[in-house]
């Protein structure tokens, strides 16, 4: 019994050719995910990034600071708290080790335990009048049983 195989040539240029497009377009499509999320990464972290300044270090750069984000912690002064429930603001003013204070203005809701709070991290953008507008307030606070401070982290509402 005699079977007949037949066997065909070498594989047609243009379907040889197909197998390098579809490598090439993975790759492609490869580089063009890895762009993405680096520069998803990059935006992420620059908007999110705020300058990290003592009170005293905010005074001296005088209006370059003026409209730009910036982070500031400071002890808050006692006796400064000024809370309108009408307009739903608080001002008060943050201090540093050297005692240079800055007024602060908070639109938003009054923390409960604000009379307790030791410290204040607040986040926001300079004024040109010289005061510091927080979008977020961080408090502080001494806790009667444990060592370390409880921190509250209110946003602002405008």
């Amino acid at each position: 019994m005699a079977q007949s195989v037949t066997t065909s040539g070498p594989i047609p240029a243009e379907l040889a050719g197909r197998t390098t497009n579809k490598n090439l377009k993975f790759i492609v499509g490869g580089f063009l995910l890895i762009g993405i999320v680096i520069f998803l990464i990059v935006q992420a972290t620059m908007s999110t990034g705020a300058y990290y300044l003592t009170v005293s270090e905010i005074r001296d750069s005088g209006a370059t600071l003026v409209g730009q984000r910036v982070r500031a912690s400071g002890q808050v002064v006692d006796g400064s708290e000024n809370w309108d429930p009408q307009t739903i603001t608080l001002r008060f003013s943050i201090q540093d080790e050297k005692g240079a204070q800055m007024p602060i203005v908070f639109f938003g809701p009054r923390p409960d335990n604000f009379q307790r709070a030791a410290e204040a991290i607040v986040e926001g953008t300079m004024l040109p009048d010289g005061s510091f507008q927080a979008n977020d307030l961080l408090l502080k606070c001494p806790s009667r049983y444990e060592e370390d401070p409880e921190e509250i982290h209110v946003q602002a509402e405008r």
